[in-house]
Protein backbone atom coordinates (compact mmCIF):
# COMPACT_ATOMS: atom_id res chain seq x y z
CA UNK A 1 0.00 0.00 0.00
CA UNK A 2 1.22 3.48 -0.74
CA UNK A 3 0.25 6.38 1.49
CA UNK A 4 1.24 9.98 0.89
CA UNK A 5 1.58 12.12 4.00
CA UNK A 6 2.02 15.86 4.25
CA UNK A 7 4.23 16.59 7.23
CA UNK A 8 4.65 19.89 9.00
CA UNK A 9 8.16 21.25 8.35
CA UNK A 10 9.18 20.73 11.98
CA UNK A 11 8.07 17.08 11.93
CA UNK A 12 9.78 16.46 8.60
CA UNK A 13 12.99 17.93 10.01
CA UNK A 14 12.79 15.74 13.14
CA UNK A 15 12.05 12.64 11.04
CA UNK A 16 15.04 13.26 8.77
CA UNK A 17 17.28 14.10 11.73
CA UNK A 18 16.40 10.91 13.63
CA UNK A 19 16.63 8.76 10.49
CA UNK A 20 20.11 10.20 9.78
CA UNK A 21 21.16 9.54 13.36
CA UNK A 22 20.15 5.89 12.92
CA UNK A 23 21.67 5.62 9.44
CA UNK A 24 18.34 4.91 7.77
CA UNK A 25 16.41 6.51 4.94
CA UNK A 26 13.53 8.60 6.34
CA UNK A 27 10.91 6.34 4.72
CA UNK A 28 12.33 3.21 6.37
CA UNK A 29 12.61 4.90 9.76
CA UNK A 30 9.00 6.16 9.48
CA UNK A 31 7.82 2.61 8.71
CA UNK A 32 9.70 1.23 11.71
CA UNK A 33 8.19 3.89 14.00
CA UNK A 34 4.68 3.19 12.73
CA UNK A 35 5.11 -0.57 13.03
CA UNK A 36 6.44 -0.34 16.59
CA UNK A 37 3.77 2.10 17.75
CA UNK A 38 0.90 0.14 16.24
CA UNK A 39 2.21 -3.11 17.77
CA UNK A 40 2.61 -1.37 21.16
CA UNK A 41 -0.93 0.03 20.92
CA UNK A 42 -2.36 -3.45 20.20
CA UNK A 43 -0.47 -4.93 23.16
CA UNK A 44 -1.64 -2.10 25.44
CA UNK A 45 -5.27 -2.65 24.47
CA UNK A 46 -4.94 -6.41 25.02
CA UNK A 47 -3.32 -5.97 28.45
CA UNK A 48 -5.82 -3.29 29.45
CA UNK A 49 -8.80 -5.43 28.39
CA UNK A 50 -7.38 -8.46 30.22
CA UNK A 51 -6.87 -6.42 33.41
CA UNK A 52 -10.44 -5.07 33.25
CA UNK A 53 -11.81 -8.58 32.71
CA UNK A 54 -9.85 -9.90 35.69
CA UNK A 55 -11.07 -7.07 37.94
CA UNK A 56 -14.66 -7.65 36.82
CA UNK A 57 -14.37 -11.40 37.43
CA UNK A 58 -13.03 -10.71 40.94
CA UNK A 59 -15.91 -8.34 41.64
CA UNK A 60 -18.47 -10.93 40.54
CA UNK A 61 -16.71 -13.57 42.66
CA UNK A 62 -16.94 -11.28 45.71
CA UNK A 63 -20.62 -10.56 45.07
CA UNK A 64 -21.32 -14.25 44.65
CA UNK A 65 -19.70 -15.02 48.03
CA UNK A 66 -21.60 -12.31 49.94
CA UNK A 67 -24.47 -13.41 52.10
CA UNK A 68 -27.61 -11.55 51.20
CA UNK A 69 -30.42 -10.80 53.59
CA UNK A 70 -33.38 -11.18 51.25
CA UNK A 71 -35.58 -9.04 53.47
CA UNK A 72 -33.27 -6.13 52.67
CA UNK A 73 -32.64 -7.08 49.06
CA UNK A 74 -36.25 -7.32 47.96
CA UNK A 75 -38.53 -4.41 48.63
CA UNK A 76 -41.98 -5.50 47.49
CA UNK A 77 -43.30 -1.95 47.53
CA UNK A 78 -40.49 -0.83 45.22
CA UNK A 79 -41.20 -3.58 42.69
CA UNK A 80 -44.96 -2.96 42.88
CA UNK A 81 -44.45 0.72 42.09
CA UNK A 82 -42.03 -0.15 39.33
CA UNK A 83 -44.61 -2.40 37.68
CA UNK A 84 -47.32 0.26 38.05
CA UNK A 85 -45.23 2.76 36.13
CA UNK A 86 -44.12 0.55 33.28
CA UNK A 87 -44.98 2.03 29.91
CA UNK A 88 -46.04 -1.40 28.62
CA UNK A 89 -48.94 -1.49 31.07
CA UNK A 90 -50.25 2.01 30.43
CA UNK A 91 -53.38 2.40 28.39
CA UNK A 92 -52.73 4.23 25.18
CA UNK A 93 -55.36 6.77 24.18
CA UNK A 94 -55.25 8.12 20.66
CA UNK A 95 -56.72 11.53 19.82
CA UNK A 96 -59.98 11.32 17.92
Amino acid sequence: MTITLTLAPELEFKLKQEADRRGLPPEQYALEVLDKNIADADEHVTVDARERAEKLAELFRQWNEEEVDESEALDDDFFRRLEENRVAFREITLPE
